[in-house]
């Protein structure tokens, strides 16, 4: 992968410390986001397709269950 991740957490995480960050700049071009624990940016990495995680932010801010 040439593209360098560029992580990005949400200013709602400001909650001490229990928090994910995405790599949302592959979306586009690799078609994934990259998501990590912010507390532990050098631990492992999930991978999802873009489309799986934009439905998953749209039912959040839909005010969908998280479970």
């Amino acid at each position: 992968m040439t593209e360098s991740l560029q992580w990005f957490k949400s200013s709602y995480s400001d909650n001490g410390g229990v928090c994910v960050e995405v790599a949302a700049n592959l979306a586009a071009t690799r078609g994934i986001v990259p998501i990590r624990d912010s507390k532990a940016p050098a631990g492992p990495v999930l991978t999802v397709r873009a489309g799986a995680f934009a439905t998953f932010v749209a039912g959040l801010k839909n005010g969908g269950a998280v479970l």
